[in-house]
């Protein structure tokens, strides 16, 4: 796949299902998730529902869709504001290196911006060195840790 020019970034729509779905798994099968159906039809739906908080950008090239990025609004005690959370953010392994990533982060910034958010976060495997490098040029690694407690009935 060759892209001869920047990716369009644009709002995810219904008709970008197929491929939608086709990165999303390739970005679980990357991060080593148990490949799960249920959960790709779950996602696309939060996305594809106005009144979800989980929204989607996809990046097009060349008339194809080579990158994805689904995230949503947090709201940031702390500081008193709200930022947004890119929760997934995947690229064709085929058209990488080509600034897909990168749009996709500055369309979220350009959306932070108009909307008066504080921030645009989101986190990465430690094991991740490729795209650690173009996150390292868009943005400042913070010094905060991130733990996962499992649910609990009382």
């Amino acid at each position: 796949m060759t892209t001869s020019q920047s990716p369009t970034i644009r709002p995810t729509a219904p008709a970008d299902e197929a491929r939608w779905k086709e990165l999303f798994r390739a970005y679980r099968e990357f991060y080593r998730l148990e490949p799960s159906e249920e959960i790709v039809s779950r996602v696309w739906s939060w996305i594809t529902d106005p009144d979800h908080e989980v929204q989607s950008l996809v990046a097009e090239a060349d008339g194809t869709i080579v990158g994805i990025a689904d995230y949503r609004r947090f709201s940031r005690p702390s500081t008193g504001s709200v930022g947004i959370w890119l929760d997934d953010l995947f690229t064709d392994p085929q058209a990488r290196g080509r600034g897909t990533g990168r749009a996709l982060i500055s369309r979220l910034q350009e959306i932070a911006a108009v909307e008066g958010c504080s921030v645009v976060r989101w986190i990465t495997a430690d094991d991740n060195a490729q795209a650690q490098v173009l996150y390292d040029d868009v943005a400042k690694k913070t010094n905060w840790l991130t733990y996962d407690a499992p649910p609990k009935e009382s």
